[in-house]
């Protein structure tokens, strides 16, 4: 504790004795399901296709139509969506694969998944995104692939990607776990990169539980894609490499595997699409009301957007400046969790996990990735909260903040 603090009237945090400003818990994200949800997922459910049936090909339709992409392949969670995107690509032994650090592992882990190395650039320590500038240093002979994270749902920099992979015969893969519905330079994800990933998990945006999608406009990619979801099999007579036996027929031309997901969780998808137009709404008030309370603190940093993305928020991630306070990020998370305000952290720089350490990572490769780590956390963002949560986190914060902020002069 800051000792110039104790003793002044200053209203001391939870963690302190005071009084927390909830008596409940926030969640730090939460689905929305209503009753046209559920209808959606009962009506399979007595169907007679409860998987491989007309939702998928609905859905896949229906994400086209969203991005404006040609092909849409759906399977079942976004880290199966990497991983058929990495072998589409083209992805194997030997090869190389950057990606950043500040994300979840199976931005890298589809590297592993196709036996080749994952190389980490880091990020813009205003946007935390990727970095084009350490991308382009760490292309190599070797690189096969970038993986680039929409992190917190704002567009990654596509256009110097873009320029960069296509020079060099890098396939650019969008990780777009966080931001369906952005758009950069007023186009959907999901329409620019060579490929861009979805995830359906509860705490995004829109959620089918779980699901993922892949969207491209190459038909190349497509076709490798249909194979690498279900099993390297096909029913397309184009690719037989032998003569049909009959109308049952199908081939196994490739090693895949069952990434296919089910009809309900399609119908779960397409219900919750219907509502992505009030979701972006609500976390943009949200981010909009967090942006204004916290911009003008010396002892946070409010993280920027580039002015080509029109970005629908997945995540608020709140940065500490450490030179303006006596807690560190750690006591700041117990601190609002004190307050009843839960929250996490996105994400441990992938290189620190105990895995990546056994497989000679070590520490210091990103130092902005690195640096953002230990300052940062994620709020309460999703669309069923109030303004008075909103508001009861808001207060939390500056509490908090209030009690801990060092004197100017001893900054």
């Amino acid at each position: 504790m800051n000792a110039e603090r104790i003793g002044t009237d200053m209203e001391k945090p939870a963690i302190e004795g005071g009084t927390p400003v909830r008596e409940t818990k926030l969640f730090y994200g939460h689905q929305y399901i209503d009753e046209a949800d559920v209808k959606a997922v009962s009506e399979v459910l007595v169907s007679d296709y409860l998987t491989c049936g007309p939702k998928i090909t609905e859905l896949e339709e229906r994400l086209c139509a969203l991005t404006g992409a040609k092909y849409a392949v759906v399977c079942s969670n976004g880290t199966a969506a990497l991983h058929i995107a990495a072998l589409a690509a083209g992805v194997g032994e030997g090869d190389e694969l950057i990606t950043t650090p500040i994300t979840f592992a199976a931005s890298a882990n589809c590297a592993l998944y196709c036996g080749a190395k994952p190389v980490f650039a880091d990020i813009n320590p205003r946007t935390y995104n990727i970095s084009p500038e350490c991308v382009a240093e760490k292309i190599t002979d070797k690189t096969k692939a970038v993986v680039a994270v929409d992190f917190t749902g704002q567009a990654v920099e596509l256009a110097p990607l873009l320029k960069l992979c296509q020079g060099k015969g890098i396939v650019l893969i969008e990780d777009g776990a966080h931001s369906i519905g952005t758009k950069y330079n007023k186009m959907p994800v999901g329409s620019i990169a060579d490929m861009t990933t979805f995830s359906f998990h509860p705490v995004k945006t829109v959620t089918g539980g779980e699901g993922g999608a892949v969207l491209t406009n190459r038909e190349d990619l497509y076709e490798k894609l249909l194979l690498y979801r279900s099993h390297g099999i096909t029913k397309d007579a184009r690719f037989y490499q032998k003569e049909s036996h009959g109308p049952w027929y199908h081939e196994q031309i490739d090693l895949g595997y069952n990434y296919r997901i089910t009809d309900m969780q399609c119908a779960l998808i397409l219900s919750q699409l219907d509502k992505l137009a009030l979701f972006a709404k609500r976390r943009r008030e949200i981010v909009e009301q967090y942006n204004a309370a916290f911009r003008t603190m010396p002892e946070l940093f409010v993280q920027e957007e580039i002015a080509e993305s029109d970005t629908v928020r997945h995540l608020y991630i709140l940065r500490i400046v450490p030179e303006r306070l006596s807690i560190d990020r750690k006591g700041f998370f117990e601190a609002l969790g004190a307050e009843n305000i839960a929250c996490n952290v996105h994400y441990i720089p992938v290189y620190w996990h105990p895995y990546y350490e056994k497989l000679g990572y070590e520490k210091g490769l990103c130092p902005n990735a690195e640096k953002l780590y230990n300052e940062m956390l994620s709020l309460p963002l999703y669309y069923s909260l109030t303004d008075s949560d909103v508001a009861d986190v808001i207060a939390a914060v500056k509490k908090i903040v209030a009690y801990y902020a060092q004197p100017v002069q001893n900054v």
